[in-house]
């Protein structure tokens, strides 16, 4: 098991998109705390997204509840489907869902945004979660789950990443049964053994898998084609300039 600490890998511009992403995120969440049943419910399944509708392009009824004779209750969604592919990208299902998205995102996402600039940044992160979205909703075409998260549009930045900086380094957090150390690993690397890991755990149940490794596909694609319009500036460090006797 291994985690992301930080990156070695500098920017010329701060952040402004993602810190607001970022905020945006938390503040979705923390409402979301603030709610209590049934409205939590009501809230999530209005907002979230539901592959069936994005399959038919229809709204559809979802279990919300039971009444006092243990009868269901069903709510009939008013959102639009597609429009449902961007609201869920700012809801998380719990604390550790919500930190490691944004760890990630603010690990990956300054690079990204520095390199693409400020509109084609947003632009950019939207269209990873909706190719994120798309691949989960290929196979489940009928399914009525709600889906939430950032998770698809964050695996597009580190994609994209992945294509620029493959050679930048990561201090990550690494486990070794009882073994807990720090390493600097290459982002190829890093980026590259996640990616893997995500076909590992498409069997287990209550986490979109497949979303992940659509968004990392929608933004390495991405990126590799808008890199070959605008090449990578590649810093020089002043010292480079000299040669030592």
């Amino acid at each position: 098991m291994f985690f992301p600490i930080k990156d070695y890998n500098p920017t010329k511009t701060i952040p402004y998109i993602t810190i607001t992403l970022i905020i945006l995120n938390i503040f979705v969440f923390m409402y979301q705390n603030y709610l209590t049943e049934p409205g939590l419910s009501h809230y999530v399944n209005h907002y979230s997204m539901v592959p069936y509708e994005i399959t038919h392009l229809e709204n559809v009824k979802v279990l919300v509840d039971r009444d006092m004779f243990g009868q269901p209750v069903f709510q009939e969604r008013a959102l639009p489907p597609l429009l449902s592919i961007i609201s869920s990208m700012f809801m998380h299902g719990s604390i550790m869902h919500l930190l490691g998205n944004m760890l990630f995102l603010w690990i990956f996402g300054n690079n990204i945004e520095d390199y693409l600039g400020k509109t084609l940044f947003i632009l950019f992160y939207l269209v990873s979660g909706t190719g994120a979205v798309l691949l989960h909703v290929l196979f489940n075409l009928s399914s009525l789950t709600p889906v939430i998260g950032a998770s698809g549009a964050v695996s597009g930045v580190m994609g994209a990443y992945l294509i620029l900086y493959p050679k930048a380094k990561v201090k990550t957090l690494v486990f070794i049964f009882i073994i807990v150390t720090f390493i600097d690993i290459p982002a190829g690397i890093f980026l590259a053994v996640w990616f893997i890991f995500q076909f590992f755990y498409t069997s287990s149940g209550g986490i979109a898998w497949l979303a992940h490794v659509g968004g990392f596909l929608a933004g390495a694609s991405l990126i590799y084609l808008i890199k070959k319009r605008k090449p990578i500036v590649e810093i020089v460090r002043e010292e480079d300039f000299y040669l030592e006797e």
